[in-house]
């Protein structure tokens, strides 16, 4: 676990911009068993890519003409009950941090491990994600 003062400005980087902060394992599950809509869910990292590439891409994807319903995140290394839970809704992709994920209607329908984050630019990311919104939202 990470403490505190080190993760605060990196979980405020997407609560400041509109992302719902997901802390407890009850809060995933209120906002992923949801059957309608859309949710997308940034799992953030104290790693450097989650600051240059993930982070960012999200933020610029959010200004999309189409968005998802709700936007929320959950910090694998501080909230890990949370993470956990929201990984469970992600399989069968194996854990990763960072990582975004799409659900319409309840499915997961789009995934980004941090393979496809790691080593792209924010740019790249938020057009990827943005493609998604425009199918899925």
């Amino acid at each position: 676990m990470y403490p505190a003062e080190l993760t605060a400005p990196m979980a405020k980087d997407l609560t400041n911009h509109g992302f719902e902060a997901l802390t407890t394992p009850e809060e995933v599950s209120s906002v992923l068993d949801k059957k309608e809509g859309t949710v997308m869910v940034v799992v953030n990292s104290v790693c450097g890519c989650a600051a240059a590439n993930a982070r960012p891409g999200a933020k610029l994807a959010a200004q999309n003409d189409k968005t998802p319903d709700i936007m929320a995140t959950v910090f694998a290394g501080v909230d890990r009950e949370a993470t956990e839970k929201a990984r469970s809704y992600m399989l069968p992709y194996p854990p990763s941090s960072p990582s975004i994920a799409l659900f319409k209607d309840g499915k997961l329908v789009h995934f980004l491990e941090r393979h496809h984050i790691e080593g792209r630019t924010a740019e790249i990311i938020a057009e990827n994600l943005k493609m998604a919104f425009d199918r899925y939202c």
